[in-house]
This record gives C-alpha cells, structure tokens and sequence, in this order.
C-alpha cells in the first residue's frame, strides 16, 4: 500500500512572528463524540498512517492479556516514550528483574535519553549509547517480561512471527475495528503496523471506556494516573494528561498523537511533514472541540517562535471553529 498522500491533509496549524503568518501545518484528526460517533474531522480520518509508539498501548494491552501483571507505574512505562530519566531507567530495570532478566536481553536500539539533561550526564560519566537508555526500553521490558511468563523464546521476540507478535497484530482488529494494513519495523526494532486514523481512536478509545475488558482499563488507570512515566519532565503528553484529569495519551514518531477519556471522547492526528511541531497545540484544539475541560492545561505546551532569544509568536490550531 502506498502510505499517506497530499489529498488526504488540510490545514491544522499556523505558526506566526511578530504579527506575520510564517509557516502551515498541514495534518488529519478526528474526533469521536462519547458514542464513538465522529464529531469533528480535518483531512481524511480514513488515511492509514503508521502510529508508531501511538500504538504502545495496543502492545500493551496485547501484553496483559497475554498474563503480563505489573503495578500501574511499570505498566505505564511498558506504554511509554520515556525521557530515560533515572526513575524510567530504575523502572524498566524492575520490570526485567521481576521476570529474572537484566538489560541485556533487550534488543531495541541503543541510544541516549531524550531528556537532555539525562543525556548530559550520560555522556559526561562516559555512559555509552544503551537499549536501557532508549525511550522504548520500558515496552521492549514489558515484551521480555511476558516471553517469559508464556514460555517464549527471547532472543527473538521482535520477529513479526513471533508468538508475542502475534499476538499484537491479533489485537488490533479487535479494538481498531480493522486488520493492520501492512507492518513495517519501527525506529526500536518492534513490528510497527500500519492502521487509519480513526483506527487508532477507536482503539485506544476501547481501552478508556472499558469495551476492551479489565485489561484495557488497567492500561488507561495506568496511563492517566502515572503520566510522568509515559513522558517525563516537560513532555507535554505529561503536561496534557496531568491537568486534565481521566486522559489517557499517547504521542508517537513522524507527528502522531492520540488521546481518549472514559467518557468516551478521543481524539487522533497525524502532522502530514512528521516534524511533530505543533502536535499538541493541534491534540488540545481537538479536546477542546469535543467540549473537554483544557483550561488548566499550562500554556507551556503551546510551542512560540523565537526572535533573538525572545518569544515573538506561537503557534495556534485551525479548523476547530
């Protein structure tokens, strides 16, 4: 299949300096009522994109089903881009310890944190570029911990074929409401597959009501309680979700961002440039169109344009009227 398209993007964003329309974001959301129905639509919400760490909570929730039992906290990292601060490292270094493992038998790609001043001292202490740093480790535990509550093998858990796989891939359908359109390798290793927009809200709006079972409810209970583990210091997917109290989000690579509340209402996007400039201006726009509280939302997540050094425009979300 060929992917995303032009046709399938409008206008979302625009960014000013000093009074003067600079650059547009085009993107695609959409945003489904509390009966799942569509309320509001940019773009096409039919486009399949691929969601990449969007999709952690479907992995996740493949996970728990599969016998995965974790306190909330760890279960938020295993659906997290962490910062790699140390609370993450500590983190995902339990969930390997409680399965009899160390992080060794990870095999997502080595990085450094995304925090920078977790970086920074990495590299000062002379701290190589690690699988445990990487902001996916928290997931790739999470896939260890349950080969090994299953009798899986682990020194391949990251093939399509695997029985954990698997196992993902026959999650989708059953809360996308689709088959995953194809499956490429995302940027840490792990399958990444390929759904539409309002897919991916229905997912992971299946997991905040409760239509996807207990095991969907721990992930959304983990998710909005723990928010700090599912991005860190001034993310703002942590931002977003700890001043608005129930959200469950998940932000992902190449401008994705996807979010839902119990009640029902969700929201999906997708930036069609993939510089992720503007994804959460653009997700607070859509909760707001659906009649969500953003108010307390600090005004931080809205990104500026800088002059000199000096805050000279911001940019703001279009299409929500």
């Amino acid at each position: 299949m060929s992917g995303v398209s032009a046709d399938r993007f409008a206008p979302v964003a625009v960014i000013d300096r000093n009074g003067v329309d600079e650059s547009i974001h085009f993107g695609a959301v959409v945003c489904l009522d509390s009966d799942g129905r569509v309320a509001h639509s940019i773009g096409d919400p039919a486009v399949h994109i691929y969601p990449r760490s969007s999709t952690k909570p479907i992995q996740a929730l493949a996970m728990v089903r599969a016998g995965l039992d974790l306190p909330p906290e760890q279960l938020a990292l295993v659906c997290a881009s962490h910062n790699g601060e140390q609370v993450h490292l500590d983190t995902a270094r339990a969930i390997l310890a409680g399965a009899g493992l160390d992080e060794s038998a990870l095999l997502n790609t080595a990085s450094w944190p995304l925090h920078e001043q977790s970086q920074q001292a990495a590299i000062r202490n002379g701290t190589a570029k690690s699988s445990l740093q990487m902001n996916c480790s928290g997931k790739h535990s999470g896939m260890l911990a349950t080969c090994v509550i299953n009798g899986w093998s682990l020194d391949d858990y990251l093939h399509p074929d695997h029985p954990l796989q698997r196992a993902v891939t026959d999650t989708v359908p059953d809360v996308a409401g689709e088959e995953a359109a194809s499956i490429g390798v995302d940027g840490c290793g792990a399958p990444a597959h390929v759904i539409s927009l309002i897919g991916l809200a229905r997912a992971v709006r299946a997991m905040a009501t409760g239509a996807a079972g207990e095991s969907g409810l721990r992930i959304h209970r983990a998710m909005s309680q723990h928010s700090y583990m599912v991005g860190g210091e001034k993310r703002d997917v942590t931002a977003i979700c700890t001043n608005i109290p129930g959200l469950m989000a998940k932000d992902g690579a190449e401008a994705v961002y996807v979010a839902a509340l119990p009640d029902g209402r969700a929201v999906a996007l997708k930036m069609s440039d993939g510089s992720g400039r503007g994804t959460a201006t653009v997700l607070v726009a859509a909760l707001a169109r659906l009649g969500v509280d953003t108010s307390n939302v600090p005004d931080s997540v809205t990104e500026v344009a800088y002059g000199h050094g000096r805050p000279v425009g911001r940019i703001r979300a279009v299409g929500f009227d």
